[in-house]
């Protein structure tokens, strides 16, 4: 298991960020190629000014008026995308990774509210999945791809808190929390996780649009 540990946490983590990087690069750069080749004056109704307003008031938790209309979906929203990456980069035991690999390192939260944030994340998760059952106007646009990437996106959490509560073999579960968090980073740039890469360009395009066209708001 010592030889799979090395296997997973050197070769196969930095094949795993490789193939993210480039994915990610390629993933926007086709997206924009595309909607250019679509709309030959795309890039005229993009405005850095209405563009940067309209991320900006939706990154504000329950300033739009389609986030008051469903606030609890917004608050578990809100708090599971925040709390995704403070585990990333503020867990004690990632940071150790970081620093031996890279030299560098910075504060960590406490073990005990990783440990808390991370059962709230699979609770988040499960609603995120209860939700496209129960809400119509999502179950119509659901398959099972959508239930598997949220399988997916749990894994690292599920994983890591067996692993720091010790429950089962604690390699294997540390194993497989670094598989299943590397599956899900190349995931990201060509499934609809690609949304955290492109979720601002698509902001700034209807922002843009809003603003300098409608001269409306967007929020």
């Amino acid at each position: 298991m010592q030889d799979v540990y090395l296997l997973v946490s050197g070769p196969l983590a930095w094949a795993a960020w490789t193939i993210f990087v480039l994915g990610s690069i390629y993933k926007i750069w086709s997206t924009l190629n595309t909607a250019k080749k679509k709309d030959q004056v795309l890039l005229n109704y993009v405005s850095f000014k209405y563009g940067m307003r309209s991320i900006i008031n939706w990154s504000i938790p329950f300033n739009t008026v389609n986030m008051r209309l469903n606030p609890i979906f917004t608050g578990v929203a809100f708090f599971f995308h925040i709390a995704f990456f403070v585990l990333l980069i503020f867990v004690s035991a990632h940071q150790i990774m970081i620093e031996e690999g890279f030299g560098i390192g910075w504060f960590t939260i406490p073990d005990f509210v990783a440990d808390i944030m991370a059962f709230a994340v699979i609770g988040a998760c499960i609603f995120f999945a209860v939700r496209r059952v129960i809400r119509p106007e999502v179950s119509y646009v659901t398959d099972w791809t959508d239930f598997a990437l949220l399988a997916l996106v749990a894994a690292p959490f599920v994983t890591g808190v067996l692993a720091y509560h010790q429950l089962g073999d604690y390699m294997l579960m540390v194993v497989l929390h670094m598989v299943s968090a590397e599956l899900l980073l190349v995931a990201i740039p060509f499934t609809r996780l690609s949304h955290m890469l492109l979720a601002p360009l698509t902001r700034a395009y209807i922002g843009s649009e809003f603003g300098m066209v409608r001269h409306v708001k967007d929020w």
